[in-house]
């Protein structure tokens, strides 16, 4: 199937495991370096993000590897499978970089593969995309996540300015899953433990009832679509945020595997698009 006009074809370099750990009973940190690091660098965003590209099984690649001729010459159900993960950390003068992984037995394609990963094991990707960091400007901020949204919020976090407040909104499964933070900032961070709830129930629950500090917010909500939306118009419709002040974003939705969910997403935002636009216009 050849590569459609006019759509770019990403950049994929190769990185190499050299270790993963751990993190909690359902989170795998990949630690990942080499050669092919060499000239990769993230920003200033907090939220950087990378598209994984895991290999269908039974399939060669050309190597080098070049996903233009991919595209170009082998048929759609063989490209790569891309899973979108955010970097958790990036270590210039170690030149490391690590992605966690939400790990639920042979569910998925990129948390059994982050379980099976050994020192030397390969791992294309593209990137870094990314938009979002705390801002010096902001007289507190608002982070509200599930565990999609973990590895940003901590990134977020630990950037935070010295005495930067911050109020932080955490959903996982149960006590185990709850992580430490590191930060200069004053933190506040409150864990949820979903249990049997519908994911994002309790997040959205407590951001209704929480009682909003005085002075300019900036908000960072990403997550299962269904609560970011929910989230999302409580922020800017009820406690009037001005969306320039929002990151709010789907990582995933209920139902969907990643490949479903991009397909849908440009629809699901044009709702929002029409929201704000009604706003706008009463």
């Amino acid at each position: 199937m050849a590569e459609r006009r006019g759509r770019r074809t990403p950049n994929v370099r190769t990185a190499e495991v050299l270790r993963t750990e751990r993190v909690t009973p359902h989170m795998i940190r990949v630690v990942l370096g080499g050669e092919g690091l060499a000239d990769f660098d993230c920003g200033d965003f907090t939220d950087h993000y990378l598209k994984l590209q895991f290999p269908v099984a039974g399939v060669d690649y050309p190597e080098p590897f070049d996903l233009a001729r991919i595209r170009e010459e082998y048929p759609r159900e063989q490209w790569p499978v891309t899973r979108t993960y955010t970097v958790r950390r990036w270590d210039r003068a170690a030149r490391e970089l690590s992605i966690d992984f939400v790990y639920h037995g042979d569910e998925g394609i990129a948390g059994p593969w982050a379980a099976n990963a050994e020192p030397g094991t390969l791992l294309r990707f593209a990137g870094p995309g990314g938009g979002y960091a705390p801002g010096a400007d902001a007289d507190w901020h608002l982070l509200v996540g599930d565990e999609s949204a973990l590895p940003a919020i901590a990134s977020a976090v630990e950037r935070l300015a010295p005495g930067a407040r911050a109020h932080v909104f955490l959903e996982v499964a149960d006590p185990e899953e709850e992580q430490q933070f590191k930060s200069a900032g004053d933190v506040r961070v409150t864990w949820l433990h979903r249990g049997g709830a519908r994911v994002g129930e309790q997040l959205v629950a407590a951001v209704r009832g929480f009682e909003f500090p005085e002075g300019a917010a900036q908000a960072f909500v990403h997550g299962e679509a269904g609560f970011v939306r929910e989230i999302r118009r409580l922020l800017r419709f009820e406690r009037e945020i001005p969306r320039e002040r929002l990151s709010v974003s789907g990582y995933w939705r209920l139902g969907h595997n990643e490949d479903g969910w991009q397909s849908s997403k440009g629809e699901w935002n044009k709702v929002d698009e029409e929201e704000e636009a009604k706003a706008e216009g009463a």
